[in-house]
């Protein structure tokens, strides 16, 4: 597993307090992917209702609250594919 998952492992589990209503799949480009759901937040590749596509350096901006998630998705940073209202819950709790 690569040092950015692990610390954005770490990360959107502070931010979340131990789980998430809904799942959602993180996939950093050349990086891996993460999945946040009832059970927690841990790396892996299951399938999810929703999945955020970016860069590392896209999903640290919003993991350290540097960059909006509405704002990255609006600007072309940040793809969703899946349940759009998950999506929104999710960048709500994110900041």
């Amino acid at each position: 597993m690569s040092d950015v998952i692990d610390s954005a492992v770490a990360a959107l589990d502070e931010k979340l307090g131990g789980g998430f209503d809904g799942s959602v799949k993180f996939e950093i480009e050349g990086e891996g992917a993460i999945i946040v759901d009832g059970g927690g937040v841990r790396a892996g590749d299951e399938p999810a209702d929703c999945t955020l596509k970016a860069d590392a350096e896209t999903f640290r901006a919003i993991l350290e609250g540097e960059l909006n998630p509405t704002t990255a998705f609006m600007s072309g940073r940040l793809s969703v594919d899946g349940d759009m209202g998950t999506a929104m819950r999710l960048g709500a709790t994110l900041g």
